[in-house]
């Protein structure tokens, strides 16, 4: 089996989803439409629930909010859009020395993300994806995504044996197994547990 390592993202970097909310799963199934979140559980159980596009916007608003106040509270500046995109809420921050709320491999951008994601539960009462984009990032991590996923499947069907990736978070998973499952002979899917987590591409059966 061959082990295949990940470039690192540029500074400025890392979705995914119609309009549904899984609680749990697998990132082999996904409904977003790009890849953050693949819960899995025990009883690898997905439940979905319709959100009107009303609603998703209010989530968007409630989550700008927040994230306003974390960059006044930091004395960061940057510009803040809220929309609604492929069936999920979405705010992006746009400016210059940002990279700090990025982190090493999107890391503090995916705890922003969470902690975003809980305000806007706190007032809705409803588990909201959420997805939240600094710099950039998401959109730069996903065609390096691409071109890892790709070179990983001209592997696979040169050599015809399964191409081990580094372990990567949901985000970049969903990117990798959306790549993988448009290309025809080979497939993907995830093995071990957080944040271990990591794809194996294969001859597809």
């Amino acid at each position: 089996m061959t082990e295949t390592s990940i470039p690192r993202a540029e500074q400025s970097l890392d979705e995914e989803e119609t309009a549904t909310l899984a609680v749990d799963g697998d990132d082999t199934e996904a409904d977003d439409t790009e890849a953050d979140d693949d819960t899995d559980t025990a009883a690898g159980t997905r439940v979905k629930k319709a959100v009107g596009e009303g609603d998703l916007f209010r989530q968007s608003e409630i989550a700008a909010d927040y994230v306003e106040g974390l960059l006044d509270i930091l004395d960061y500046d940057g510009d803040i859009d809220e929309l609604v995109a492929a069936g999920r809420p979405m705010v992006e921050v746009v400016g210059e020395r940002l990279q700090n709320l990025v982190g090493q491999r999107g890391a503090t951008l995916e705890a922003l993300q969470e902690l975003t994601r809980l305000a806007v539960f706190r007032q809705t009462g409803t588990p909201s994806r959420l997805l939240l984009d600094v710099g950039g990032y998401r959109a730069n991590r996903r065609k390096e995504l691409a071109a890892v996923a790709k070179n990983a499947v001209e592997k696979v069907k040169e050599y015809g044996e399964p191409v081990r990736l580094e372990a990567m978070s949901a985000f970049e998973r969903k990117c990798v197994h959306d790549v993988v499952n448009a290309m025809s002979d080979v497939a993907s899917e995830s093995e071990g547990v957080e944040p271990n987590r990591r794809i194996v591409v294969r001859p597809a059966d």
